[in-house]
């Protein structure tokens, strides 16, 4: 459970889409009938409060100057990868 919890505050740090489907439905005949059908994309931004949450959750005083580097490269290939 902690493991999905904290997938789900690391999409929001990074932001993410989403499809969403409205369907509007009218009778016709007696029958219901797909009137109008619309798709949007709606895009999320990065959330600070999020990300400020991913960082408390570590602690980078006490790594050294190579792990923090290391961690750095690790984030950015993260974002890249959600960007695309």
């Amino acid at each position: 459970m902690e493991d999905r919890i904290t997938e789900a505050v690391r999409k929001v740090a990074l932001g993410y889409s989403l499809e969403e489907v409205t369907e509007e439905y009218g009778v016709e005949n007696g029958e219901l009938v797909l009137v109008k059908r619309r798709e949007t994309r709606k895009d999320v931004p990065p959330d600070l409060k999020a990300v400020k949450l991913l960082l408390e959750d570590k602690d980078y005083a006490a790594l050294s100057d190579e792990e923090l580097e290391t961690e750095k490269l690790k984030l950015l290939a993260q974002l890249r990868e959600e960007q695309t």
